[in-house]
């Protein structure tokens, strides 16, 4: 019965495009999902993110080819759109993870208020109230994802010993460290020896609080003066030869969980915390469990939501315009049918709509 209330309101929804004013189209739909429309305009910034993105992985990995991306941006796009409308039928409307979100933002930030955060989006070219929407629709399909998927993966303890034997080649690597940082800056002193010695107080007493027992991690976020601070000073791995020669015979030498001693540096005074220190050679098991046990569960992840993006598919109403291709169609879809009643009472505003491009 549901489904036959979707294809009645369709029919009659696809005849109309989104807005008139007198004979101007205002937008372009490039597909419909269920009741809900897909713009030209949402899949051409779609389209330019993407391609922004793999733009940035292909500077930075030249040997990684990662256009297939551009290719699948209706399908992102009709992806969102089928888990948006599980999340409502669910009852998930992430309200209060959102201000939760926002304002763990904006404490990262080490903004007052909401205002502020409203006025940092401003001042780097965000529509805020997009970004809340973006950040809420990433809520929303994740907890859809938690709640209709995730509960059918199963990692067995064979699967992650199989996978550990398979790739254990994959895992050798030369000595590495995991890093954070507490850095009080310097850059605004100049040659001021008093500001100067204030910054080098100011990261002893930090160091006097972490010895103490205070949270390296909390202490980063409050106190640090580098960007890492919002990730609780983390700053992730190194290869010996990639640290400065004074910090890499430092840190080196020291274990899991050590904290360095004040160092003084050209950005300003450091605390450092080795977070992981592994030797050179392939890991054994119980070290790298959890990240195998991880690898896992994300490679069973990808068929089991597209499994399920397509069921959602198929218990939808999807057209799609000429010339635009969704790449994870399933050849059981249902496509909206438009009545011949319908037709023949709209066939003069199916003729001017034709006139102006519109179908």
């Amino acid at each position: 019965m549901y489904k036959r209330l979707i294809s009645c309101s369709i029919a009659a929804f696809v005849l109309f495009p989104v807005v008139l004013f007198g004979d101007t189209v205002v937008e372009e739909i490039v597909a419909r999902v269920n009741n809900s429309i897909i713009t030209r305009t949402q899949y051409q910034r779609e389209q330019q993110l993407l391609k922004d993105d793999c733009d940035r992985q292909e500077n930075q990995r030249p040997d990684q080819d990662c256009s297939q991306g551009t290719k699948d941006v209706l399908r992102g796009l009709i992806d969102r759109q089928l888990l948006l409308e599980k999340g409502k039928e669910l009852g998930i409307t992430a309200e209060t993870e959102v201000v939760k979100r926002l304002d763990d933002i904006r404490k990262q930030m080490k903004l007052a208020t909401m205002e502020d955060l409203e006025k940092a989006a401003a001042a780097q070219g965000m529509s805020f109230e997009d970004f809340k929407q973006n950040l809420k629709t990433d809520i929303i399909t994740q907890q859809v994802i938690q709640h209709e998927v995730s509960p059918h993966i199963n990692v067995s303890n064979e699967d992650i010993r199989r996978f550990y034997e398979k790739h254990k080649a994959d895992m050798a690597h030369g000595e590495e460290i995991r890093l954070s940082e507490i850095l009080i800056s310097t850059d605004d002193a100049g040659n001021d020896e008093t500001k100067i010695a204030a910054a080098k107080a100011k990261a002893e007493d930090i160091l006097k609080q972490i010895r103490a027992g205070a949270s390296f991690e909390d202490l980063a976020k409050k106190e640090s003066q580098d960007p890492s601070a919002a990730q609780g000073g983390d700053l992730g791995g190194f290869a010996r030869g990639k640290l400065a020669k004074q910090l890499e015979d430092t840190t080196f030498a020291m274990k899991k969980g050590d904290i360095s001693d004040v160092i003084r540096t050209r950005q300003g005074f450091v605390i450092l915390k080795v977070t992981d220190h592994l030797q050179a050679g392939t890991p054994a098991f119980s070290e790298v469990e959890d990240r195998v046990r991880d690898a896992v569960y994300m490679q069973k992840m990808q068929p089991a939501m597209r499994d399920y993006l397509k069921k959602l598919r198929e218990e939808a109403y999807i057209d799609i315009k000429p010339g635009y291709v969704d790449t994870g169609a399933s050849s059981n879809q249902t496509k909206p049918v438009v009545t011949t009643a319908a037709k023949e009472g709209n066939a003069k505003e199916l003729k001017k709509r034709k006139k102006l491009g519109v179908f």
